[in-house]
């Protein structure tokens, strides 16, 4: 896509979409926030997944997140109207985050000035960054807006994310699972695959040590049909997202285009350190 299209793409950074390939297609970002007690940095603007990790380290209490303001959407979409006709805008699950609500009013606030499709991906990290890409190649072809966010509403289920973390204990503080699920976990000493299911991260599957939860992530990724992009997902272990994705990589028939995704500062707030999976689009079902 190319800033001549009459169509923008904006998303946020939780999409977990690497900067060249925003870049290329003519993404723009909206970052969430980390806040490690009275400071506050720009999810990936001013904190990268690596300076976060050493930060966490160090950090007495747990830092937490909050979504863009209004009046960063607001500003963003009119910047854009200068030179945009209409806007896609394509967020992290509004059961995870307030980002959705928070563009909706920026968006009414525009109204006036510039047509604002705001969209629930009802996923995170790749499987939201998946549907942007979707929808930045739609607005490549001159899709109208509305035509593109109805498409992406029609086909969120061929978008899976699935993974697994060291611990429950940062999603149950974050609310972002259930406390029953962090109980299990921490008692039995496992290692649950999780995946989003219709925006909520929900249990999978057991596991009890981390080399059979990769097992597992594999089996999962080889009993899907039809899949079209695969990117293995992490935070702190680049050597296993790698190996993982080499076991995996073949059962895809496109071009998946991110080959390994660092999942980013604010998701990783709520994962903590270690956390691995995969993000998978399958084909549209006929």
């Amino acid at each position: 896509m190319t800033s001549s299209s009459r169509v923008a793409i904006v998303t946020d950074s939780t999409a977990d979409l690497p900067p060249d390939i925003r870049e290329r297609r003519g993404i723009t970002m909206v970052p969430l926030n980390v806040h490690f007690g009275d400071e506050a940095f720009r999810d990936q603007v001013d904190l990268t997944s690596e300076q976060f990790m050493e930060r966490l380290s160090a950090a007495e209490k747990l830092p937490t997140t909050s979504q863009p303001s209004t009046g960063l959407f607001e500003q963003t979409f009119r910047e854009l109207a200068q030179n945009h006709e209409e806007i896609v805008c394509v967020l992290l699950s509004s059961h995870l985050s307030g980002t959705v609500q928070s563009a909706q009013i920026a968006a009414d606030a525009v109204a006036d000035d510039i047509r604002v499709e705001v969209l629930d991906s009802l996923n995170g990290t790749l499987g939201c960054g998946y549907q942007v890409i979707h929808a930045a190649d739609l607005a490549s072809q001159g899709v109208d807006a509305n035509v593109i966010a109805a498409r992406l509403k029609m086909q969120q289920s061929r978008y899976h994310v699935i993974f697994f973390v060291e611990t429950l204990e940062h999603l149950r503080r974050g609310g972002r699972i259930g406390k029953a699920a962090s109980l299990v976990g921490s008692m039995l000493k496992l290692k649950p695959l999780l995946r989003v299911d219709e925006g909520v991260v929900v249990p999978f599957e057991r596991t009890r040590t981390r080399r059979k939860a990769i097992n597992a992530l594999v089996d999962f990724a080889e009993n899907l049909s039809g899949i079209q992009r695969i990117a293995a997902l992490h935070n702190t272990t680049p050597d296993d997202a790698q190996a993982l994705i080499d076991r995996v990589g073949q059962l895809a028939t496109g071009d998946s285009i991110v080959q390994t995704a660092v999942i980013g500062p604010v998701l990783s707030t709520h994962i903590g350190p270690g956390a691995l999976g995969l993000a998978i689009e399958v084909a549209q079902s006929e």
